[in-house]
């Protein structure tokens, strides 16, 4: 196996050393205007494969710009997997704000110079990058500046709201429905949730349910770590301790958080701010329980598999760390987006090639379904293995495959399926009704990093 300083110098040679962002001059921390100018500075450069569209506006009415990059820009491709970044979820921790600036000053350089590797990427990929979900508390944190910034200062929004803190709590839902037998995916939502979370938290829900979004990760800072589900603990909080907490994708997630640990110049050393993470990443709930998370709620609410990337000791880096940080940084970003190639995908028709939207897709042996989009394509990640599919949709009768996926580009798998006979009644789960759910308490709010 390759150590760690092999795959880094070999990333950059597939990624090219001469790129142009590389001189410790270019980089700058951007206020919100700055970060704006940059974003649409990269659409006039690459204007035939971006998109700015914004998401929503923040409590201050700041816009919450996303940077889209696609070989077509605001249409969804069948078959073409949706990916997203979010960054500065916490208004303080501002790496990962900058490094999303970098990446797509980046993207759009290398393809118009005519990197393969980074064209084949945006070709087949349709990638989102929101740069600063709490614009907000990034403004709080940066009047004090990287030298006096506070542990809290600007991490929430303008309620100073923690953002990561704010999502409905499915987790719970969920555990109870691991015991009962209930529905393990696209979890219902409580009544007005709209009315219980911020707008820039309610932005982002909107956000998930106008795209099949199939992988994700969001940026923090204050620790060295890829951090994955599930975030909140099975157990009773108990203070001092932990417990880890799988989710039916446990072995994919490990892999996903792998793929950023070591392709990064030394999160997979384990050994960083203090702490020690074995191969520098983590299951969230063994690290400590959080309730209301926004990774948990991606997996548990729509098809999106998200981890988090805790990727600096200091929350606010001074300008001078920004040229290291980004280089160790580089090829992390663009071997995380090609994960979202990996697995199977592939279209769910009726008798008549029609496309059949709202499929349930399950894989025997993971307690973890997927559905078809509206354009009746799917992706489901999965490792390298074989393994027996089934794809079915109220009115058709289940159809099941068994496919062999190696570790290359996803396998397509292609379902038919046929309507139900009149008179033949399918066996369908019933799934407990939302409100006869317990209550989970919610414990007392953690301050750590993510």
């Amino acid at each position: 196996m390759l150590s760690g300083s092999s795959l880094i110098w070999i990333g950059a040679l597939l990624l090219g050393l001469e790129a142009s962002l590389t001189k410790a001059s270019d980089f700058q921390h951007h206020g919100y205007e700055e970060m704006v100018r940059a974003l649409f500075a990269v659409q006039s450069e690459c204007p035939y494969i971006t998109r700015i569209y914004s998401i929503g506006r923040s409590i201050e009415g700041r816009h919450l710009y996303v940077l889209e990059f696609s070989d077509n820009p605001g249409i969804h491709e069948a078959l073409e997997p949706e990916f997203k970044y979010v960054g500065n979820m916490h208004g303080n921790e501002v790496l990962g704000r900058e490094l999303l600036i970098y990446l797509a000053q980046f993207l759009c350089e290398e393809y118009r110079a005519g990197n393969e590797r980074i064209t084949h990427l945006i070709h087949d990929t349709r990638i989102h990058i929101l740069p600063s979900m709490n614009p907000d508390g990034y403004e709080v944190a940066a009047r004090q500046g990287p030298e006096f910034n506070g542990y809290l200062v600007g991490r929430g929004n303008a309620k100073d709201v923690d953002l990561n803190r704010n999502f409905p709590d499915l987790n719970a839902l969920m555990y109870y429905y691991e015991k009962h037998n209930g529905q393990n995916h696209h979890l219902p939502l409580p009544d007005n949730w709209e009315l219980q979370v911020e707008p820039e938290t309610l932005a982002v829900i909107k956000w998930m349910q106008n795209y099949n979004f199939v992988l994700s990760a969001n940026l923090h800072g204050g620790a060295v770590v890829a951090n994955y589900p599930f975030d909140k603990s099975r157990e009773p909080r108990i203070r001092g301790k932990t417990s880890y907490s799988a989710s039916p994708d446990d072995k994919i997630f490990k892999k996903l958080a792998k793929t950023y640990s070591y392709a990064h110049s030394w999160m997979h050393k384990g050994w960083n701010c203090g702490d020690y993470f074995d191969e520098g990443i983590t299951n969230g709930a063994s690290w400590y329980s959080l309730s209301k998370g926004m990774q948990d709620f991606n997996y548990l609410y729509t098809n999106c598999f998200e981890i988090t990337l805790e990727l600096s000791c200091d929350k606010f880096p001074p300008v001078t760390a920004l040229a290291s940080e980004w280089l160790a940084n580089r090829e992390a970003l663009v071997s995380y987006m090609e994960q979202v190639h990996h697995g199977i995908k592939g279209m769910v028709y009726d008798e008549n090639n029609n496309p059949v939207s709202n499929a349930v897709i399950s894989v025997a042996g993971i307690n973890h379904d997927i559905t078809s989009g509206t354009d009746g394509d799917y992706f489901r990640l999965l490792l390298s293995g074989t393994y027996t599919v089934t794809a079915s949709a109220l009115g058709y009768q289940p159809f099941t495959k068994t496919v062999t996926v190696g570790p290359a580009e996803a396998v397509q798998l292609d379902f038919y399926l046929k309507v139900q006979p009149k008179g033949i009644n399918l066996t369908v789960k019933a799934y407990p009704n939302k409100k006869g759910s317990p209550t989970a308490k919610i414990p007392p709010t953690n301050l750590g990093p993510r």
